[in-house]
Protein backbone atom coordinates (compact mmCIF):
# COMPACT_ATOMS: atom_id res chain seq x y z
CA UNK A 1 0.00 0.00 0.00
CA UNK A 2 1.09 3.58 -0.71
CA UNK A 3 -0.05 6.90 0.74
CA UNK A 4 -2.01 7.51 -2.48
CA UNK A 5 -4.31 4.59 -1.58
CA UNK A 6 -5.29 6.28 1.69
CA UNK A 7 -7.12 9.18 0.01
CA UNK A 8 -4.61 11.97 0.64
CA UNK A 9 -4.65 14.99 -1.67
CA UNK A 10 -1.80 15.51 -4.22
CA UNK A 11 -0.26 18.41 -2.27
CA UNK A 12 0.29 16.19 0.78
CA UNK A 13 1.54 13.31 -1.39
CA UNK A 14 4.11 15.65 -2.94
CA UNK A 15 5.20 16.79 0.53
CA UNK A 16 5.64 13.16 1.62
CA UNK A 17 7.70 12.42 -1.48
CA UNK A 18 9.98 15.38 -0.71
CA UNK A 19 10.47 14.00 2.79
CA UNK A 20 11.40 10.62 1.32
CA UNK A 21 8.29 8.73 2.48
CA UNK A 22 6.41 6.47 0.09
CA UNK A 23 4.97 3.64 2.18
CA UNK A 24 2.79 4.25 5.25
CA UNK A 25 3.65 2.61 8.56
CA UNK A 26 1.07 0.24 10.13
CA UNK A 27 -0.32 2.96 12.42
CA UNK A 28 -0.65 5.36 9.48
CA UNK A 29 -2.45 2.73 7.41
CA UNK A 30 -5.05 2.33 10.14
CA UNK A 31 -5.64 5.89 11.37
CA UNK A 32 -5.56 8.10 8.27
CA UNK A 33 -8.84 6.92 6.72
CA UNK A 34 -10.96 7.15 9.91
CA UNK A 35 -9.60 10.64 10.61
CA UNK A 36 -10.36 11.75 7.05
CA UNK A 37 -13.91 10.45 7.58
CA UNK A 38 -14.27 12.68 10.64
CA UNK A 39 -14.39 9.88 13.21
CA UNK A 40 -12.97 10.08 16.71
CA UNK A 41 -9.87 7.89 17.07
CA UNK A 42 -8.12 6.30 20.03
CA UNK A 43 -4.79 4.93 18.85
CA UNK A 44 -1.91 3.18 20.59
CA UNK A 45 1.47 2.52 19.02
CA UNK A 46 5.09 2.43 20.10
CA UNK A 47 7.06 5.62 19.94
CA UNK A 48 8.88 6.01 16.63
CA UNK A 49 6.19 4.32 14.52
CA UNK A 50 4.90 7.40 12.70
CA UNK A 51 2.05 8.58 14.92
CA UNK A 52 2.72 12.27 14.22
CA UNK A 53 2.26 11.89 10.47
CA UNK A 54 -0.67 9.59 11.20
CA UNK A 55 -2.73 12.44 12.66
CA UNK A 56 -1.17 15.53 11.06
CA UNK A 57 -1.68 14.48 7.42
CA UNK A 58 -5.46 13.88 7.61
CA UNK A 59 -5.85 16.85 10.00
CA UNK A 60 -4.29 19.17 7.43
CA UNK A 61 -6.45 17.74 4.65
CA UNK A 62 -9.68 18.21 6.63
CA UNK A 63 -8.80 21.81 7.45
CA UNK A 64 -7.95 22.51 3.81
CA UNK A 65 -11.27 21.17 2.55
CA UNK A 66 -13.26 23.10 5.16
CA UNK A 67 -14.63 26.51 4.17
CA UNK A 68 -13.99 27.95 7.64
CA UNK A 69 -11.31 30.56 8.22
CA UNK A 70 -9.56 31.17 11.52
CA UNK A 71 -10.70 34.37 13.20
CA UNK A 72 -8.24 36.58 15.15
CA UNK A 73 -7.05 34.95 18.39
CA UNK A 74 -8.81 31.71 17.47
CA UNK A 75 -7.58 28.30 16.35
CA UNK A 76 -9.28 25.62 14.24
CA UNK A 77 -7.21 22.62 15.35
CA UNK A 78 -5.43 22.12 18.67
CA UNK A 79 -2.61 19.64 19.28
CA UNK A 80 -1.67 19.19 22.94
CA UNK A 81 1.70 17.64 23.83
CA UNK A 82 3.41 17.03 27.20
CA UNK A 83 6.83 18.58 26.54
CA UNK A 84 8.36 21.51 24.70
CA UNK A 85 10.61 19.24 22.67
CA UNK A 86 7.72 17.11 21.49
CA UNK A 87 5.67 20.22 20.66
CA UNK A 88 8.53 21.54 18.53
CA UNK A 89 8.86 18.15 16.84
CA UNK A 90 5.15 18.04 15.97
CA UNK A 91 5.23 21.65 14.72
CA UNK A 92 8.15 20.82 12.44
CA UNK A 93 6.27 17.86 10.99
CA UNK A 94 3.15 19.96 10.40
CA UNK A 95 5.29 22.58 8.63
CA UNK A 96 6.99 19.91 6.50
CA UNK A 97 3.73 18.31 5.38
CA UNK A 98 1.59 21.43 5.11
CA UNK A 99 4.10 23.94 3.79
CA UNK A 100 2.33 24.21 0.40
CA UNK A 101 -1.17 24.51 1.88
CA UNK A 102 -2.90 27.83 2.51
CA UNK A 103 -2.89 27.28 6.26
CA UNK A 104 -0.92 28.85 9.09
CA UNK A 105 0.57 27.18 12.13
CA UNK A 106 1.63 28.34 15.57
CA UNK A 107 3.70 26.73 18.31
CA UNK A 108 3.38 27.81 21.95
CA UNK A 109 5.13 26.47 25.06
CA UNK A 110 6.58 27.73 28.32
CA UNK A 111 10.15 28.63 29.14
CA UNK A 112 10.26 31.48 26.61
CA UNK A 113 8.72 34.98 26.48
CA UNK A 114 4.95 34.97 26.08
CA UNK A 115 4.52 38.30 24.23
CA UNK A 116 5.86 37.13 20.82
CA UNK A 117 3.48 34.16 21.01
CA UNK A 118 0.56 36.48 21.79
CA UNK A 119 1.40 38.65 18.78
CA UNK A 120 1.42 35.67 16.40
CA UNK A 121 -1.94 34.43 17.66
CA UNK A 122 -3.68 37.71 16.77
CA UNK A 123 -4.03 36.84 13.08
CA UNK A 124 -5.74 33.53 13.78
CA UNK A 125 -4.31 30.02 13.60
CA UNK A 126 -5.32 26.94 11.64
CA UNK A 127 -3.18 24.49 13.63
CA UNK A 128 -2.02 25.36 17.13
CA UNK A 129 0.53 23.06 18.79
CA UNK A 130 0.80 23.71 22.51
CA UNK A 131 1.79 22.47 25.93
CA UNK A 132 -1.07 22.65 28.46
CA UNK A 133 0.40 25.17 30.93
CA UNK A 134 1.34 27.84 28.39
CA UNK A 135 -1.97 27.37 26.54
CA UNK A 136 -3.91 28.14 29.72
CA UNK A 137 -1.69 31.17 30.39
CA UNK A 138 -2.48 32.51 26.92
CA UNK A 139 -6.20 31.89 27.39
CA UNK A 140 -6.22 33.73 30.71
CA UNK A 141 -4.67 36.73 28.94
CA UNK A 142 -7.33 36.57 26.18
CA UNK A 143 -4.67 35.76 23.58
CA UNK A 144 -6.43 32.57 22.47
CA UNK A 145 -10.10 31.58 22.27
CA UNK A 146 -11.44 28.11 21.58
CA UNK A 147 -14.90 28.55 20.02
CA UNK A 148 -13.60 27.65 16.54
CA UNK A 149 -11.85 24.39 17.47
CA UNK A 150 -12.86 21.70 14.96
CA UNK A 151 -10.24 19.06 15.82
CA UNK A 152 -8.51 18.24 19.11
CA UNK A 153 -5.44 15.99 19.29
CA UNK A 154 -4.00 14.69 22.56
CA UNK A 155 -0.53 13.45 21.64
CA UNK A 156 1.34 11.18 24.05
CA UNK A 157 -1.68 11.29 26.36
CA UNK A 158 -0.21 8.74 28.78
CA UNK A 159 2.87 10.90 29.27
CA UNK A 160 0.71 13.94 29.98
CA UNK A 161 -1.05 12.02 32.72
CA UNK A 162 2.29 10.78 34.10
CA UNK A 163 3.53 14.38 34.28
CA UNK A 164 0.49 15.53 36.25
CA UNK A 165 -1.32 17.47 33.51
CA UNK A 166 -4.73 15.88 34.06
CA UNK A 167 -6.17 18.99 35.81
CA UNK A 168 -4.90 21.28 33.04
CA UNK A 169 -6.31 18.95 30.38
CA UNK A 170 -9.73 18.89 32.05
CA UNK A 171 -9.72 22.70 32.29
CA UNK A 172 -8.92 22.95 28.58
CA UNK A 173 -11.57 20.39 27.62
CA UNK A 174 -14.20 22.37 29.52
CA UNK A 175 -13.40 25.42 27.36
CA UNK A 176 -13.73 23.67 23.99
CA UNK A 177 -16.90 23.49 21.86
CA UNK A 178 -18.95 20.35 22.37
CA UNK A 179 -19.01 19.44 18.68
CA UNK A 180 -15.54 18.58 17.46
CA UNK A 181 -13.40 15.66 16.27
CA UNK A 182 -11.20 14.12 18.98
CA UNK A 183 -8.00 12.17 18.40
CA UNK A 184 -6.14 10.52 21.29
CA UNK A 185 -2.70 9.05 20.70
CA UNK A 186 -0.84 7.14 23.39
CA UNK A 187 1.97 4.65 23.76
CA UNK A 188 -0.20 2.58 26.12
CA UNK A 189 -3.87 2.07 26.93
CA UNK A 190 -3.76 2.18 30.72
CA UNK A 191 -6.94 2.34 32.78
CA UNK A 192 -6.30 6.06 33.36
CA UNK A 193 -6.14 6.62 29.61
CA UNK A 194 -9.36 4.68 29.05
CA UNK A 195 -11.03 6.71 31.79
CA UNK A 196 -9.95 9.93 30.06
CA UNK A 197 -11.12 8.59 26.70
CA UNK A 198 -14.58 7.76 28.01
CA UNK A 199 -15.20 11.41 28.85
CA UNK A 200 -13.57 12.72 25.67
CA UNK A 201 -14.29 10.50 22.66
CA UNK A 202 -17.57 9.83 20.88
CA UNK A 203 -17.93 6.27 19.55
CA UNK A 204 -14.18 6.14 18.77
CA UNK A 205 -12.35 3.87 16.37
CA UNK A 206 -9.87 2.04 18.62
CA UNK A 207 -6.57 1.13 16.99
CA UNK A 208 -3.56 -0.66 18.42
CA UNK A 209 -0.71 -1.87 16.23
CA UNK A 210 1.48 -3.38 18.96
CA UNK A 211 0.91 -5.08 22.29
CA UNK A 212 1.13 -2.64 25.21
CA UNK A 213 4.60 -1.81 26.55
CA UNK A 214 6.51 -3.83 23.95
CA UNK A 215 9.85 -2.61 22.66
CA UNK A 216 10.72 -2.18 19.03
CA UNK A 217 12.04 -5.46 17.59
CA UNK A 218 14.89 -3.72 15.78
CA UNK A 219 16.38 -2.48 19.05
CA UNK A 220 19.11 -4.68 20.52
CA UNK A 221 19.05 -4.43 24.31
CA UNK A 222 22.01 -5.10 26.57
CA UNK A 223 22.72 -4.68 30.29
CA UNK A 224 26.21 -4.14 31.68
CA UNK A 225 26.31 -5.06 35.36
CA UNK A 226 28.85 -3.02 37.30
CA UNK A 227 29.48 -1.18 40.53
CA UNK A 228 27.68 2.16 40.87
CA UNK A 229 30.94 4.08 41.31
CA UNK A 230 32.27 2.75 37.99
CA UNK A 231 29.45 3.95 35.75
CA UNK A 232 31.05 7.16 34.50
CA UNK A 233 34.40 5.51 33.71
CA UNK A 234 32.60 2.60 32.03
CA UNK A 235 30.54 4.94 29.83
CA UNK A 236 33.65 6.86 28.78
CA UNK A 237 35.41 3.55 28.07
CA UNK A 238 32.54 2.31 25.87
CA UNK A 239 32.23 5.58 23.92
CA UNK A 240 35.96 5.74 23.23
CA UNK A 241 36.56 2.04 22.58
CA UNK A 242 33.50 1.53 20.36
CA UNK A 243 33.94 4.96 18.71
CA UNK A 244 30.29 5.84 19.35
CA UNK A 245 28.89 9.07 17.99
CA UNK A 246 25.40 10.50 18.54
CA UNK A 247 24.84 8.83 21.90
CA UNK A 248 21.74 9.75 23.89
CA UNK A 249 22.32 9.15 27.61
CA UNK A 250 19.52 9.18 30.19
CA UNK A 251 20.11 10.19 33.80
CA UNK A 252 17.54 10.09 36.57
CA UNK A 253 18.20 13.59 37.98
CA UNK A 254 19.05 17.04 36.64
CA UNK A 255 22.09 17.25 38.94
CA UNK A 256 23.31 13.87 37.73
CA UNK A 257 22.94 14.95 34.10
CA UNK A 258 24.96 18.13 34.71
CA UNK A 259 27.69 16.24 36.58
CA UNK A 260 28.01 13.57 33.89
CA UNK A 261 28.15 16.19 31.12
CA UNK A 262 31.01 17.97 32.88
CA UNK A 263 32.95 14.72 33.31
CA UNK A 264 32.50 13.74 29.66
CA UNK A 265 33.71 17.11 28.42
CA UNK A 266 36.79 16.86 30.66
CA UNK A 267 37.68 13.60 28.87
CA UNK A 268 37.42 15.23 25.45
CA UNK A 269 33.95 13.87 24.65
CA UNK A 270 31.77 16.79 23.54
CA UNK A 271 28.53 16.65 25.50
CA UNK A 272 25.55 18.82 26.43
CA UNK A 273 22.69 18.36 28.89
CA UNK A 274 18.97 19.04 28.55
CA UNK A 275 16.50 18.99 31.43
CA UNK A 276 13.81 21.06 33.11
CA UNK A 277 16.20 23.57 34.69
CA UNK A 278 17.71 24.52 31.33
CA UNK A 279 16.14 27.43 29.46
CA UNK A 280 14.26 26.57 26.30
CA UNK A 281 16.84 28.32 24.13
CA UNK A 282 19.64 26.23 25.69
CA UNK A 283 17.65 23.01 25.22
CA UNK A 284 16.79 23.87 21.62
CA UNK A 285 20.41 24.72 20.78
CA UNK A 286 21.73 21.52 22.42
CA UNK A 287 19.25 19.36 20.53
CA UNK A 288 20.04 21.12 17.24
CA UNK A 289 23.81 20.65 17.79
CA UNK A 290 23.23 16.98 18.59
CA UNK A 291 21.21 16.43 15.41
CA UNK A 292 23.87 18.26 13.39
CA UNK A 293 26.66 16.04 14.82
CA UNK A 294 28.29 19.02 16.50
CA UNK A 295 28.27 17.25 19.85
CA UNK A 296 28.92 13.58 20.48
CA UNK A 297 26.71 12.94 23.52
CA UNK A 298 23.40 14.39 24.64
CA UNK A 299 22.65 13.80 28.33
CA UNK A 300 18.96 14.06 29.21
CA UNK A 301 16.43 13.44 31.91
CA UNK A 302 13.07 11.85 31.10
CA UNK A 303 11.69 15.18 29.95
CA UNK A 304 13.28 14.33 26.59
CA UNK A 305 12.19 10.70 26.40
CA UNK A 306 9.47 11.46 23.87
CA UNK A 307 10.69 14.73 22.44
CA UNK A 308 13.74 13.67 20.46
CA UNK A 309 13.14 12.51 16.91
CA UNK A 310 16.35 11.50 15.11
CA UNK A 311 15.80 9.00 12.33
CA UNK A 312 19.20 7.32 12.60
CA UNK A 313 20.04 7.67 16.30
CA UNK A 314 22.24 4.59 16.80
CA UNK A 315 22.75 4.43 20.59
CA UNK A 316 20.71 5.04 23.71
CA UNK A 317 22.32 4.53 27.12
CA UNK A 318 20.48 4.29 30.43
CA UNK A 319 23.10 5.66 32.82
CA UNK A 320 20.44 5.32 35.53
CA UNK A 321 17.39 3.09 35.20
CA UNK A 322 14.10 4.98 35.49
CA UNK A 323 11.90 4.61 38.57
CA UNK A 324 8.88 3.88 36.34
CA UNK A 325 9.34 0.82 34.14
CA UNK A 326 7.22 2.26 31.28
CA UNK A 327 9.74 5.10 30.91
CA UNK A 328 12.34 2.54 29.83
CA UNK A 329 10.21 1.74 26.77
CA UNK A 330 9.92 5.42 25.88
CA UNK A 331 13.63 6.04 26.43
CA UNK A 332 14.92 3.27 24.20
CA UNK A 333 12.24 4.12 21.63
CA UNK A 334 14.43 7.07 20.64
CA UNK A 335 16.53 4.58 18.65
CA UNK A 336 15.33 1.98 16.15
CA UNK A 337 13.04 4.53 14.48
CA UNK A 338 11.72 4.62 10.92
CA UNK A 339 12.79 1.07 10.18
CA UNK A 340 16.37 1.56 11.35
CA UNK A 341 18.16 -0.68 13.85
CA UNK A 342 19.44 0.57 17.19
CA UNK A 343 21.29 -0.41 20.35
CA UNK A 344 20.01 0.31 23.87
CA UNK A 345 22.50 -0.22 26.69
CA UNK A 346 21.79 0.02 30.41
CA UNK A 347 24.48 0.42 33.06
CA UNK A 348 22.98 -1.36 36.05
CA UNK A 349 24.31 -1.55 39.60
CA UNK A 350 23.07 -3.86 42.35
CA UNK A 351 20.87 -1.17 43.91
CA UNK A 352 18.85 -1.02 40.67
CA UNK A 353 17.91 -4.70 40.69
CA UNK A 354 14.26 -3.97 41.46
CA UNK A 355 13.94 -1.47 38.60
CA UNK A 356 15.53 -3.92 36.16
CA UNK A 357 13.21 -6.71 37.32
CA UNK A 358 10.19 -4.45 36.78
CA UNK A 359 11.37 -3.56 33.28
CA UNK A 360 11.92 -7.20 32.30
CA UNK A 361 8.51 -8.18 33.61
CA UNK A 362 6.90 -5.27 31.77
CA UNK A 363 8.42 -6.12 28.38
CA UNK A 364 8.38 -9.87 29.17
CA UNK A 365 11.97 -10.25 28.07
CA UNK A 366 15.18 -11.22 29.83
CA UNK A 367 17.70 -8.65 28.66
CA UNK A 368 21.17 -10.03 27.93
CA UNK A 369 23.61 -9.22 30.73
CA UNK A 370 27.36 -8.79 30.43
CA UNK A 371 30.24 -7.49 32.51
CA UNK A 372 33.13 -5.29 31.45
CA UNK A 373 36.54 -6.77 32.31
CA UNK A 374 37.85 -3.45 33.59
CA UNK A 375 34.71 -2.73 35.64
CA UNK A 376 33.48 -5.94 37.33
CA UNK A 377 30.18 -6.01 39.19
CA UNK A 378 30.41 -6.25 42.96
CA UNK A 379 27.18 -8.22 43.20
CA UNK A 380 25.19 -10.37 40.76
CA UNK A 381 21.66 -9.35 39.83
CA UNK A 382 18.88 -11.76 40.77
CA UNK A 383 17.12 -13.81 38.11
CA UNK A 384 13.60 -12.71 37.15
CA UNK A 385 10.70 -14.99 36.35
CA UNK A 386 8.81 -13.88 33.26
CA UNK A 387 5.18 -14.38 32.39
CA UNK A 388 4.20 -17.88 31.33
CA UNK A 389 0.98 -19.26 29.95
CA UNK A 390 -2.01 -18.04 31.94
CA UNK A 391 -3.07 -20.39 34.67
CA UNK A 392 -6.39 -22.14 34.36
CA UNK A 393 -9.02 -20.75 36.68
CA UNK A 394 -9.57 -22.82 39.77
CA UNK A 395 -12.73 -24.89 39.84
CA UNK A 396 -15.25 -23.70 42.42
CA UNK A 397 -15.29 -25.77 45.55
CA UNK A 398 -18.24 -28.00 46.16
CA UNK A 399 -20.40 -26.94 49.09
CA UNK A 400 -19.48 -28.74 52.26
CA UNK A 401 -21.89 -31.41 53.32
CA UNK A 402 -23.36 -30.91 56.73
CA UNK A 403 -23.30 -33.70 59.21
CA UNK A 404 -26.30 -34.55 61.22
CA UNK A 405 -26.91 -31.88 63.84
CA UNK A 406 -24.66 -29.21 62.15
CA UNK A 407 -26.00 -25.79 61.12
CA UNK A 408 -24.70 -23.27 58.58
CA UNK A 409 -23.25 -20.15 60.27
CA UNK A 410 -24.61 -16.95 58.80
CA UNK A 411 -22.69 -13.71 59.07
CA UNK A 412 -24.63 -10.82 60.52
Amino acid sequence: MTFAHLGLIPTLLNALEKQGYSTPTPIQEKVIRPILEGKDVMAAAQTGTGKTAGFSLPLLQRLTKSANKARPNCARALVLTPTRELAAQVAQSVENYGGELKLNYNLVFGGVKINPQMMKLRRGTDVLIATPGRLLDLHQQNAIRFEQIEILVLDEADRMLDMGFIKDIKRILALLPKTRQNLLFSATFSEDIRSLARGLLNDPVEISVTPPNTTVERIDQLVYTLDKTSKTKALIHLIQQEKWFQVLVFCRTKHGANRLTTQLNKKGITAAAIHGNKSQNVRTRALADFKADKIQVLVATDIAARGIDIVQLPHVVNFDLPHVAEDYVHRIGRTGRAGKSGLAISLVSADEAKQLASIERLINLKIEKKTLDAFPASQALPDVKLKTKPKRPKKPRKPKRLRAGEHVKRSM
